[in-house]
């Protein structure tokens, strides 16, 4: 595993991730009006809650990154485990908003950013696990050598 490129992959999903957050409540504000994290007297940027969400969201890549990192170190089947770990934070992250007193449209808002920010995170850092995994091939006569057990050969 290369664990260099498996982190800049996830530096670069947590700046994804901090703009699927943002772009996300510039939509529900500017496009449909519906404030996800502040009030709507706070305009289409919110106030520091916005960027809170942004920062949260890349946050939550480099969370990600780190327990890939976990999994390709202790595991048999990495992306296996890593997949059921982020859907099921996923489904967390969705389901949250509507245990909340906000209205309908606030809920499905936010459930709809936080489903678009797991799948991201979700499929670019098991993308990146993908390229960092070294695999070595044996093709034709090029057989991996083993120790003999018989002495002398």
């Amino acid at each position: 595993m290369d664990a260099r490129q498996l982190w800049s992959g996830g530096a670069a999903t947590a700046v994804i991730a901090a703009l699927i957050a943002l772009a996300g409540i510039l939509v529900c504000r500017w496009l449909f009006g519906i404030p996800v994290l502040a009030p709507r007297q706070d305009g289409a940027w919110g106030d520091a809650s916005t960027a809170g969400y942004a920062i949260a969201a890349a946050a939550a890549a480099l969370v990600a990154t780190a327990i890939m990192h976990l999994l390709l170190i202790a595991t048999p089947r990495p992306q296996m485990f890593f997949t059921w770990v982020i859907g099921l934070g996923t489904v967390i992250a969705v389901v949250y908003p509507f245990s909340t007193t906000a209205p309908l449209s606030q809920k499905v808002a936010t459930a709809v950013i936080n489903l678009m920010l797991g799948a991201a995170i979700g499929s670019l850092i098991n993308g990146t696990a993908a390229r960092v995994i070294g695999r070595r091939a044996i093709t034709g006569d090029c057989q991996p050598s083993y120790p003999s057990s018989v002495p002398g050969n």
